[in-house]
């Protein structure tokens, strides 16, 4: 998918790019796989701020994604490829043999027409699904489940991959896209293929509006506060604040947060590269 820019009618438009969406064969979503989607505007369910800085944005419609692809032996055939307002990747909406109707995340290359499958009979060409046991080693995956029957958390954004390194008894090891290698059982499901969208990193918003349609409200730095709002706040001139940290003390630059008797560290091969 490639770039589009602007000509500079207006300050906004001044090194303002957006996709050109030449991928994008629908306008609309499928319905039955569509519903609403409740803005929570940072807070829980008792309203007090959890996350700050979010609110507004426009009003979007939840796609509901298979991340599972459970539906094996059956094949598929993509009928359309769909953008998503709620994700950096596209989507691909399946036909299935059966008549039923599903949504996938939209590997490079997928193409509307392409027959995709899932299971023990899939082939490993791109869009298909299988076990890790059944891909063969050093393909790129995506798509990738942590627990078998679970659906898939990780490798999810657009133009993210992962590689397939080897396997031994029930565990695989797959070099995940930060560069940490982790073991993952082989009874869990992965997509072949590189997920799509890849010129999404190189988009400039161009103006402080799209991120509120985004329902991303300014940032505000914790120096530009008064002390009574944040540890790193007051100060003749321009103070720098001290150190980094939250308005509750958190360290923000350096201390490791991950807690070291936590179960799943035993299956980190190689941390992440910093």
């Amino acid at each position: 998918m490639a770039i589009k820019s602007y000509n500079p009618t207006t300050p906004s438009k001044r090194g303002m790019t957006v996709s050109d969406f030449a991928e994008i064969t629908a306008d609309a979503p499928q319905k039955s796989l569509t519903k609403g989607k409740k803005s929570t505007g940072g807070r829980n369910n008792l309203g007090r701020v959890t996350t700050r800085f979010r609110g507004g944005g426009n009003k979007r419609r939840l796609r509901e994604i298979d991340f599972k692809r459970e539906k094996d032996g059956i094949p598929a055939k993509v009928e359309s490829i769909e953008y998503d307002p709620n994700r950096t990747a596209n989507i691909a909406l399946l036909s299935y043999a059966d008549g039923e109707k599903r949504y996938i995340l939209a590997p490079v290359g997928l193409a509307v027409g392409t027959t995709v499958m899932n299971g023990e009979k899939a082939e490993p060409k791109n869009g298909n699904c299988m076990l890790l046991k059944n891909i063969p080693l050093g393909l790129s995956i995506h798509n990738i489940e942590m627990q078998p029957g679970r659906g898939a958390k990780l490798v999810r954004s657009a133009g993210q991959v992962a590689i397939l390194r080897a396997r031994e008894g029930k565990y695989a090891q797959v070099k995940l896209p930060s560069g940490e290698v982790r073991l993952i059982n082989v009874e869990c499901r992965a997509t072949i293929g590189q997920v799509g969208n890849l010129d999404h990193s190189k988009i400039k918003l161009g103006k402080a509006g799209k991120k509120r349609y985004a329902g991303r409200r300014p940032h505000v730095r914790g120096v530009a506060m008064n002390p009574v709002d944040h540890p790193m706040g007051g100060g003749e001139g321009r103070a720098s604040g001290g150190h980094p940290q939250s308005p509750w003390g958190q360290l923000a630059k350096g201390k490791k947060t991950r807690n070291r008797r936590k179960a799943s560290s035993k299956f980190i091969i190689e941390r992440r590269k910093k």
